[in-house]
């Protein structure tokens, strides 16, 4: 069955994916974004104080913005990110035990796949979602391709989507985005620059919302 997170995901249509040099940076781009619109926020563990990231902001928005763990490597970051109120758990790539551990949880597993290899054996261990990673490297086309062999996946593309392709994104399959630096830009979040982070989430929230209403009326 499908994960009951699911539709919380797509109606979010965009993840930010914030790398943040430190926890208080980080928290300054959540509560932006957030005041901005955006509905759901994936705090990497390249960002020191991870844990305590997420603590805060399922603590202070709770079910109103959706927030997950991304950059999960490591078991230990699994129970962690789930004890700290993650509700999604995003692995780059594939490691069975860190699988194993996220579905020790409640969380919605979402993992990174690109080639049809890794991807048929995401749709073997039944992944929530495949994280399409990294999707710079061949775009919407590599979806589009994707779909064909493996219609019925959830899929949400991370790396190299940018407000210029976020319908291409949506018309090739695309349940949602992942957005990192197109969105957040380290500067941006390093130099607390509210007006960057306000304006591209506009943008974004903006394009995405012009992409369904295509997809739809196509």
């Amino acid at each position: 069955m499908p994960h009951p997170l699911l539709p919380a995901v797509t109606e979010a249509g965009v993840i930010a994916t914030l790398r943040a040099p430190d926890a208080d940076s980080a928290s300054f781009a959540v509560e932006t974004l957030v005041d901005a619109g955006v509905t759901a926020v994936e705090i990497t563990y390249t960002t020191p104080g991870a844990g305590v990231v997420i603590t805060e902001v399922a603590r202070r928005f709770g079910d109103a913005v959706l927030v997950g763990a991304g950059t999960v490597t490591r078991a230990d970051q699994v129970h962690e990110a789930a004890e700290a109120g993650a509700r999604f758990l995003v692995s780059p790539g594939l490691d069975e035990a860190v699988l194993a551990a996220m579905r020790q949880t409640a969380a919605l597993t979402m993992v990174g796949g690109f080639t049809p290899t890794e991807v048929q054996r995401l749709a073997a261990l039944e992944v929530d979602v495949v994280k399409l990673f990294p999707g710079s490297l061949g775009g919407p086309g590599v979806l589009r391709a994707l779909r064909g062999p493996f219609p019925d996946l959830v899929y949400v593309p991370t790396g190299g989507v940018s407000v210029d392709n976020v319908a291409a994104w949506f018309a090739a399959g695309a349940a949602a985005v992942g957005a990192a630096s197109e969105l957040a830009p380290a500067a941006a979040i390093r130099d607390r620059d509210a007006q960057t982070l306000r304006a591209n989430a506009a943008a974004f929230l903006t394009a995405v919302a012009q992409a369904r209403t295509g997809r739809s009326a196509a």
